[in-house]
């Protein structure tokens, strides 16, 4: 059984406990966030900030942490905050998603209930491939995306960096949607999406920069 330590209580987090809770070989130990003061010990696990991390720790030999937050920015301000390295990091897959054995999933990424990964996808590090989504044969998603529910990428696809596909969106063979950028939900993207813009429709069509 493993030990493991989430950061982020909001919505996100309420379904990375029930992933954890869905496995068989998982035990949430601690939930740290910001909203939390003090570092204490609670029924069911401890709680306590961010910065108890080393506190967690000391009292969890073998904890493994994941970041429970589906902002991919603020996801990734988290992963710099801890220091921690990529093996104190837990990858989680629920039971009923499906992966290719082929695919290749990095630390902190989880993967939720009904998830399809097809023959060699390559997904980075603390990425959210949510529920339902669909990421065929030879994709490439790179570190803190997020993939939302019933996303669909079909083959050869390259996501880059911290960028947001919408609920529902469909990204046709091929393409690049750059870093950062956002995907609105249920859009038809027929051409590559380039870095840091909002685009939207079907099909998609940019709207907007995103301001760094």
């Amino acid at each position: 059984m493993r030990n493991v330590a989430i950061v982020g209580d909001g919505g996100h987090g309420k379904v990375i406990r029930e992933l954890i809770n869905a496995r068989s070989d998982t035990c949430l130990a601690a939930v740290l966030d910001d909203k939390f003061r003090t570092f204490e010990a609670r029924k069911e696990w401890y709680t306590g900030p961010p910065e108890a991390v080393s506190e967690v720790r000391r009292l969890i030999p073998d904890v493994l942490f994941l970041i429970a937050i589906g902002n991919n920015s603020i996801r990734k301000q988290q992963a710099e905050r801890l220091g921690l390295n990529k093996e104190d990091f837990i990858t989680l897959i629920h039971p009923s998603a499906i992966i290719s054995k082929s695919a290749v999933i990095g630390e902190g990424t989880v993967i939720m209930a009904g998830a399809i990964i097809q023959a060699d996808v390559r997904i980075g590090a603390h990425c959210i491939i949510n529920t339902g989504a669909v990421a065929e044969h030879d994709n490439h998603i790179s570190d803190f995306v997020h993939l939302s529910p019933r996303v669909t990428l079909s083959g050869a696809v390259a996501v880059q960096e911290g960028a947001h596909v919408g609920t529902g969106a469909a990204v046709i063979p091929q393409l690049t949607i750059g870093s950062w950028s956002i995907v609105g939900a249920g859009s038809a993207v027929i051409r590559s999406i380039p870095d840091r813009v909002t685009a939207a429709g079907a099909p998609a069509r940019i709207i907007s920069p995103i301001q760094t």
